[in-house]
């Protein structure tokens, strides 16, 4: 009896220690809030570069073996990957300290280096700072800029002469010579009010502009912009917690139907220090110049665009005689974009037109006709001529070489973005330069020569990974991200599958979808589903990239995930696709994700009882109209960020897709959440940062009022002092995501585990 029961004993504690073992490995395969923001999971980047030699080297930042944590530039061949020391980290000590660089530019002869460090957040980016000049040949170190406050300086550059320096501070423009520090002031007028050089909130916001000058090749002038914001609405955005009193924050914002900064170039001559505006037709709060750049000396490219943002030109301006001549016109019946939004494209960029044929002609990417295609356009006749004559869209533009250019498409698949070069002849010699083995979406940082490049890929199978090849032969030379790593954190965890299907509505549209299944997915049960969207001219959701830990999670937790590409979003299906969203935003879109939704709820693995939406900015948006609009599809909505009235929000975005208030406004009123507010049946959390100041808190205010007098019940989050991203503060991100988590598996619960 004895025996047995020691036996007994021995099995029960046998089986406790394996259930035990069980659970932990259980726990191990899945994810939690905990896991995902504990740091546990990190994937490596590449450093940024800076191309050197036209492309045959590149220089990067790298931590020093000398110095502990201490930051120098580092020279690479592109060809051989011969790695030198370009600037060492002992020759970057101040007082004892060293220089943390943030970015760096070379000057024209490679003798020095111009170094930013000490940055401060001017809107969504560190365009304040300290520059130091490094030369290279004489081992010194030496701040420019040293008379003014410290991180107050902005878009330094050399001269071409490098003697010099130009830059920004408190809006108005400086020349500093390099050897005596002697300092020049350029313009005169810059209070806040008159903006020298840079931009206002809205034309870096919706244009990409930041830095707003540039000098000419041989140093005979500076052109810059010159804004004028003196009658631009000032919104106040409230800092309650920072002191016992609250302190009003000012952003100039010209919200949709009000006027814009009035615009113009000014030229410099740096001999005379006089100014010569430029004087294009049209008033200069009527139209916007997003683009400005120097050709040659004497000659500046200039691009306008009218205020209802469907006609651009492009200007040629001499600054020694005066002459502005117009050498091209493009017009449409809905809006023309400027950077076109895609996955591969970079919204940030100069705005710089390529200028190909030595400098005689220029690239720009037009959907005139059924697709998005490349023009070559003459400098002198304005002449264009077809450089892609192909039945497909173009993503975007990558560098040209002197016979052809590199571009982005995928003209099978519109979730995935391959390498291509054709000739700029347009003889239509394409040539798919990405092997079949990247599978998904690739994008490409191209040298100036054309003969080396960064490629970056991944697929929703695949991992980010980064690697330097030559091209067109696409050869891998050298590997620098393979996230060996991070790939052996994940293969620990139970994955989902992802699936790609085409949802066709009732009304005949053909919807890309993206659906992540449910970790240990049987196809005999039901599943709650939540669905994210955007909906946007600027964000496409269904593409064939690697999930989130956060998606995983949910997947993990009994979730089908499915992500909807409505007409109106940047998919490679053709200009009649993007550009039908024209004075529609709020309907047809909506609309499209609704009867895609409806489609997605027929499969026999989904629960119609169980929908959850969310999305964030544009997404919150479209969360709250589907939330409003069609009750019966979806029964749990969390809007991040959501512009509930479209005529609160800026108007470069809401204007070019909307047209103006002024001459539709019933279009504003039909599409914005706050019109349909009564409508709401559902559970509904609103979330937003009152210190946004892309879309205001202002807009969750104004829903939350409509929703009141309704009678709705809601649920509401703000942030104190957060901004449109809501990641200021310690713990924000993963309080922000628990609430949301929280929220969603309590009100579209997943299946019982028992």
């Amino acid at each position: 009896m004895l025996q047995s029961t020691k036996t007994k004993l021995s099995l029960l504690l046998l089986f406790q220690f394996f259930f035990l073992v069980a659970q932990e490995t259980e726990q191990k395969n899945l994810l939690n809030i905990d896991r995902i923001y504990s740091g546990e999971f990190s994937q490596d980047y590449e450093r940024n570069i800076q191309w050197i030699e036209n492309g045959e080297a590149y220089v990067i930042i790298e931590k020093s073996n000398k110095l502990d944590g201490a930051d120098e530039l580092i020279r690479y061949e592109s060809k051989s990957q011969e790695k030198s020391i370009y600037v060492p980290a002992e020759g970057l000590r101040i007082d004892s300290e060293s220089l943390s660089i943030e970015s760096f530019s070379l000057s024209p002869d490679g003798s020095k280096v111009l170094i930013f460090t000490n940055s401060s957040r001017v809107w969504r980016s560190n365009t304040k700072g300290d520059y130091w000049v490094y030369d290279l040949e004489s081992k010194e170190l030496n701040q420019i800029g040293e008379s003014f406050k410290p991180s107050s300086l902005m878009f330094a550059k050399f001269s071409s002469d490098n003697q010099a320096v130009f830059y920004v501070h408190d809006f108005n423009i400086y020349q500093e010579t390099i050897s005596n520090h002697e300092i020049v002031q350029l313009t005169f007028d810059g209070t806040g009010d008159i903006i020298n050089g840079t931009f206002d909130w809205v034309y870096e916001e919706e244009f990409g502009k930041r830095d707003g000058f540039s000098v000419s090749p041989a140093d005979t002038n500076l052109a810059f912009w010159h804004l004028d914001a003196s009658d631009t609405g000032v919104f106040y955005m409230i800092n309650n917690t920072d002191s016992i009193y609250s302190e009003p924050i000012p952003v100039q914002y010209p919200k949709v139907g009000e006027a814009p900064s009035a615009a113009k170039i000014g030229v410099i001559d740096l001999n005379s220090k006089q100014i010569k505006w430029v004087l294009l037709p049209g008033g200069e709060r009527e139209n916007y110049i997003p683009g400005m750049q120097w050709v040659s000396d004497d000659l500046l490219m200039i691009q306008q665009m009218n205020r209802h943002q469907n006609t651009l030109t492009v200007w040629n301006y001499s600054p020694s005689n005066g002459k502005l001549k117009k050498i091209y016109t493009e017009k449409e019946d809905t809006y023309i974009e400027l950077n076109h939004p895609d996955l591969s494209a970079d919204s940030w960029g100069s705005n710089d037109l390529t200028l190909v044929d030595a400098g005689k002609a220029f690239l720009r990417l037009n959907e005139n006709d059924a697709w998005r295609h490349i023009y070559k356009v003459d400098l002198e006749s304005g002449v264009k001529t077809l450089i892609t004559p192909f039945d497909y869209d173009i993503a975007s533009m990558r560098v040209p070489t002197k016979k052809n250019v590199y571009y982005m498409a995928s003209p099978e698949n519109g979730t995935q973005r391959y390498l291509y070069q054709t000739d700029l002849r347009g003889k239509g010699n394409q040539k798919k330069l990405t092997p079949e083995s990247f599978e998904g979406v690739n994008n490409y940082t191209v040298a100036p020569n054309g003969a080396f490049a960064i490629h970056i890929h991944q697929s929703a199978k695949e991992v980010r990974t980064v690697r330097f090849i030559s091209l067109p032969d696409h050869k891998v030379i050298k590997t620098i991200v393979d996230n060996q790593d991070y790939k052996k954190q994940l293969a620990g965890l139970s994955l989902p599958e992802v699936i790609f299907k085409t949802v066709s509505t009732e009304d005949g549209i053909d919807i890309d979808a993206k659906i992540i299944l449910p970790v240990n997915f049987d196809k005999n049960k039901k599943y709650p589903v939540l669905f994210y969207v955007y909906g946007e001219p600027w964000g496409q959701v269904a593409s064939d990239t690697y999930n989130g830990l956060w998606y995983i999670m949910m997947a993990q937790k009994g979730y089908v995930i499915v992500a909807l590409d409505n007409r109106g979003t940047p998919c490679l299906k053709g200009s009649q696709w993007r550009k039908s969203i024209y004075r529609q935003v709020g309907r047809i879109n909506v609309k499209d994700q609704a009867m895609a939704a409806k489609e997605i709820l027929k499969l026999d693995y989904i629960d119609p009882d169980r929908t959850a939406v969310w999305g964030w900015s544009g997404g919150g948006t479209m969360t709250l109209n589907l939330m409003f609009k069609y009750p019966e599809i979806y029964k749990t909505g969390v809007a991040v960020a959501a512009v509930s009235n479209q005529l609160v929000y800026d108007n470069i975005y809401q204007e070019r897709y909307m047209g103006l208030p002024q001459e539709n406004m019933q279009d504003f009123i039909d599409g914005s959440p706050v019109t349909y507010a009564k409508g709401l049946e559902g559970n509904l959390l609103l979330i937003h940062g009152t210190a946004d100041d892309n879309v205001h808190y202002q807009s969750a205010e104004i829903l939350i009022n409509e929703l009141i007098k309704e009678n709705k019940k809601f649920q509401m989050m703000s942030y104190p002092n957060r901004s449109h991203g809501i990641y200021e503060g310690d713990n924000t991100h993963k309080h922000l995501y628990t609430l949301i988590t929280d929220y969603i598996m309590e009100h579209t619960p997943p299946n019982s585990t028992e």
